[in-house]
């Protein structure tokens, strides 16, 4: 008899986790490493030095936080925008400024949006999020969900950084199990990568040799 195979709240934060590192990755900041210990807590808050906050909802409600110390979040932000290109003199120098705040704003966006993407492929579910909200603040502040959850999960995990700075990934949820009823094969997913890849395929000199064939067809037919 076929064993059913059930997702919990669990391996959903874990598939969370994954793209946190993923994302990061991708934006100058490999090696970042998350805990192989999550934390059951009790609530949810944003913490200092620099927090951000995310609401979903759809196939399941819930809310993401992030919490960077000052020190992590300035290393994942010049790392990211020197891996761009940008000298170092020309960044800001303090996690306060609004350059920092905007840009680690954009990076929680590409993570749950990496996030909703996976579950939507792999659960056959969709959730949608709201825009990321990041603060500089030096006091806990408490953030309740303004959705009803009936059996609220939360959750916490502790994230590194190759200089040994710390953030945090907090995850609330409800309490919800995913029931696998048969097989069935996951679709790929599309990256925009490969999109523009398959487009390059097709080059400016190839538009122009076809089009020359169809102009000296057409003169010929008219004996020139």
């Amino acid at each position: 008899m076929k064993k059913t195979k059930i997702i919990t709240t669990d391996e959903i934060l874990l598939t969370l986790c994954q793209s946190v590192t993923k994302v990061l990755s991708g934006a100058g900041n490999s090696n970042v490493a998350y805990s192989p210990m999550v934390q059951k807590i009790q609530k949810t808050c944003l913490r200092p030095d620099l927090g951000c906050f995310v609401l979903f909802d759809g196939g399941f409600s819930g809310l993401v936080i992030i919490n960077f110390t000052a020190q992590a979040a300035m290393e994942i932000y010049k790392k990211y925008l020197m891996s761009m290109g940008m000298p170092e003199s020309e960044l800001a120098q303090f996690h306060t400024s609004d350059e920092v705040g905007n840009v680690m704003g954009e990076l929680m966006n590409q993570i749950v949006g990496d996030f909703t993407n996976t579950v939507r492929y792999d659960l056959h579910t969709s959730i949608n999020q709201s825009q990321p909200k990041m603060m500089a603040i030096n006091k806990q502040v408490q953030i309740l969900i303004n959705t009803q959850l009936d059996q609220p999960q939360a959750r916490r995990v502790t994230f590194s950084t190759p200089e040994h700075n710390i953030f945090y990934l907090e995850l609330a949820m409800d309490k919800t199990e995913f029931i696998q009823l048969h097989e069935f094969d996951k679709a790929e997913q599309e990256h925009p990568d490969d999109i523009l890849a398959s487009a390059q395929q097709y080059t400016p000199e190839h538009t122009v040799s076809a089009s020359a064939e169809v102009d000296d067809d057409f003169l010929k037919t008219l004996g020139l």
